[in-house]
């Protein structure tokens, strides 16, 4: 492939010998196997990290990017081909939003250990990077990215579907993680025609580490608040309170 051959342009991290143990124990775990074990490596560099390295070494966000493409494709096209007569294209569009989520992400990426392997800056590593959820699914994405670079098509497929596959048979069978903020804005649309309002109430801890408060208005009653990381999850947890509390 043409940017294996150019890949000396992308400023990977250097696979030094410790580097290389540790990338083929993670091929080990997630039963993949690199051609160029850079291209692995520049699928784990957050950004923290390229930015302590003063732009010697570049981040991880275009495979990101692509892997994110790839992803949503083969999980469409899974969806399309095996369930065409049973479903409708909203009920694709509902599997594909859980399975593709950051917690399905997240989760995958802990079962193959994606966060032993992460390059991140002293900083974020101080304040849990290594474990949050945004990160962890951005870093499968750009696994999955590199490994289309690096193999092919087909093989990036048959990575994604070992993980995902279990995940849409959890939707199927209602034992997903449930998007709250979905459901509710569902209910009330169903039982008011109108839409949850959310607002964030207010943001405590340090900058590094802020907590968000988030409450949900719904027919003019406040539930919550609701907390999280940031202001997704926050709302996703308000969402729930409400949702739960609409539906005793």
């Amino acid at each position: 492939m043409a940017f294996l051959q150019d890949l000396q342009q992308y400023k990977a991290p250097k696979v030094l010998n410790e580097r290389k143990r540790e990338l083929q124990l993670f091929e080990k775990h997630a039963a993949i196997r690199f051609r160029r074990l850079e291209l692995l490596n520049l699928a784990f560099c957050h950004r923290s990290f390229a930015n302590e390295h003063h732009k010697d070494v570049d981040n991880n966000e275009k495979l990101e990017f692509l892997g994110d493409s790839i992803l949503g494709l083969v999980v469409s096209e899974f969806l399309y081909r095996n369930y065409y007569d049973s479903m409708v294209e909203g009920d694709f569009a509902r599997i594909k939003s859980f399975v593709v989520s950051e917690d399905s992400l997240a989760d995958i990426a802990k079962k193959i250990k994606v966060d032993n392997f992460i390059l991140i800056g002293k900083g974020e590593e101080y304040s849990g990077g290594r474990n949050k959820k945004a990160i962890l699914a951005d870093c499968m994405e750009a696994i999955i990215g590199a490994y289309y670079l690096d193999s092919g098509f087909k093989p990036a497929q048959d990575f994604i579907l070992t993980y995902l596959i279990p995940e849409i048979t959890k939707v199927l069978e209602n034992k997903h993680k449930k998007d709250y903020k979905t459901l509710l804005q569902e209910l009330v649309q169903k039982r008011y025609k109108t839409y949850p309002r959310y607002e964030v109430v207010k943001k405590t801890g340090p900058d590094h580490d802020k907590i968000f408060w988030v409450s949900v208005t719904v027919d003019e009653k406040l539930y919550g608040p609701g907390k999280g990381k940031n202001k997704k999850e926050a709302e996703q947890h308000a969402a729930g309170i409400a949702f739960e509390e609409m539906n005793p």
